[in-house]
């Protein structure tokens, strides 16, 4: 027996106590010993038990009356309770009580045996469900899946709710903003974790293949099928299947994801023999399908069929509040990947990397600290390390834009520094409604500095 499970066995006959301890000891078992009820009452007060084993009949606390107090004090216990007086009437009041079963003496030691695991295996498998269902929700918040933010909140909250459905998912945002770890974090959470989440994407298969490679292919059905293969749908079935970049499926092909979606069921390419799969979907894209749908490069009909939940990814820039998070994730990863020493950010770093646009979103960021923690020649990483970013910047950050604020038109409302400063953030806030981070992006400044300055000129 691979655990020592700690039984406690109650009996005020010395000889049948006795006998017990040395009959279940000898089946691997932790023997503790209590002469009556409330010895026993006292001692599951003290030390840890997995399982009693108890007398009904005794002087002092009965069974049933200790059985009482026993799960007032720990209800997770399994409680077994011995009598030679067995009635209808005891059996249904100890069962009442929380036993989890009651056995006829002289015992049949091989139904003791028996009973004793069956209780404690419930014990075990409870236990080892709680431990799985703890790492699949840390599983459930992939390390990229990393931020504070309300958006990230309300994200994280939606793929809770929407895992344990069976609905389809469609996950819509730009490349790199982590699709496809939200869809490892629904298939971990959904009643379907047990099978496999198979993953496909789309735009990276020619059409010819991509129906062989979705739905398999009998052997001889093209030149090259030298044998049959089974395609992504069955072997995703029992679990989840990942169909990312979705909006680069041909049309032709749509028609065909649309009946097995439908049907349920699917032919393998050059075959006839119909095959039933059960299979949760979900779908990737950075293209907008309702606007395909209008363009009559997306069937309606598909869009629907995929689009019963959408979730839509926020772009890194609509949260920078996350960045620091991020940032301080991917710098303790790859310097320990890489073995280097370094360990922080400067300030100046970290503010670069907050004002930076991350039009490549959070891959971006995650490729920017890689490449600068493997070059880094000290346990810091400074502005230098990411001169890059200014070569890279987002042509919104040099272009004419209305929302960019005119320096020359506060100037021209006031000579006043003071004044041309509270009404720069009074604009900013007014383009932004309100939102502090993305004012303070637009003013060059920290959310810090922005909430000192509101406060300085009262601004709420």
């Amino acid at each position: 027996m691979a655990t020592r499970y700690q039984v406690l066995v109650v009996d005020d006959d010395t000889a049948h106590r006795t006998m017990l301890k040395t009959l279940v000891g000898g089946w691997g078992y932790a023997i503790n010993e209590a002469d009556d009820g409330d010895t026993a009452i006292a001692m599951i007060q003290d030390m840890p038990v997995d399982l009693v084993l108890m007398d009904i009949r005794m002087v002092r606390v009965s069974g049933i009356e200790a059985l009482s107090r026993i799960k007032a004090i720990n209800p997770a216990i399994p409680i077994l309770l011995m009598t030679a007086y067995a009635s209808v009437e005891m059996a249904v009041d100890a069962l009442k009580q929380g036993a989890y079963d009651y056995l006829i003496k002289p015992l049949d030691f091989e139904k003791l045996r028996l009973t004793l695991e069956r209780a404690l295996d419930h014990i075990r498998l409870k236990q080892e469900n709680q431990h799985l269902k703890a790492r699949l929700e840390t599983d459930a918040r992939p390390e990229s899946l990393v931020g504070s933010s309300p958006a990230m909140i309300r994200l994280m909250e939606t793929v809770s709710q929407v895992a344990v459905s069976e609905a389809t998912v469609m996950i819509t945002g730009e490349s790199g903003t982590g699709k496809e770890l939200v869809a490892s974090a629904i298939h971990a959470n959904s009643p379907r974790k047990a099978g496999p989440l198979v993953r496909i994407n789309c735009a990276a298969i020619t059409e010819t293949l991509l129906e062989s490679e979705l739905f398999g292919h009998e052997k001889g059905a093209f030149t090259g099928a030298d044998r049959r293969k089974e395609g992504r749908f069955v072997q995703a079935d029992g679990g989840s299947l990942f169909l990312d970049e979705v909006g680069e499926m041909p049309v032709t092909m749509q028609v065909k994801l649309l009946r097995v979606l439908q049907e349920r069921e699917l032919t393998r390419v050059g075959g006839e023999t119909v095959i039933p799969v059960d299979v949760r979907v979900i779908v990737a894209t950075n293209r907008n399908l309702a606007q395909m749908v209008k363009e009559g490069t997306f069937r309606e009909d598909l869009y629907y069929r995929l689009n019963v939940v959408e979730l839509k990814m926020p772009p890194l820039r609509d949260r920078p509040e996350d960045i620091p998070l991020l940032a301080a994730h991917f710098l303790t990863r790859f310097a320990e990947k890489n073995r280097k020493s370094v360990n922080r950010f400067s300030p100046r770093a970290m503010d670069k990397l907050i004002r930076y646009p991350w039009p490549g979103n959070v891959r971006e960021l995650m490729n920017t600290i890689e490449r600068a923690v493997v070059l880094s020649r000290s346990d810091c990483l400074d502005e230098t390390d990411f001169e890059g970013l200014a070569k890279n910047s987002s042509p919104t950050d040099t272009e004419p834009d209305e929302n960019k604020l005119s320096l020359d038109g506060m100037l021209a409302l006031d000579g006043s520094l003071e004044h041309i400063e509270r009404e720069a953030i009074s604009h900013a806030l007014g383009m932004t409604g309100g939102n502090k981070s993305e004012a303070s992006r637009r003013l060059g400044i920290s959310r810090k500095t922005l909430r000192e300055k509101m406060k300085k000129y009262e601004l709420s």
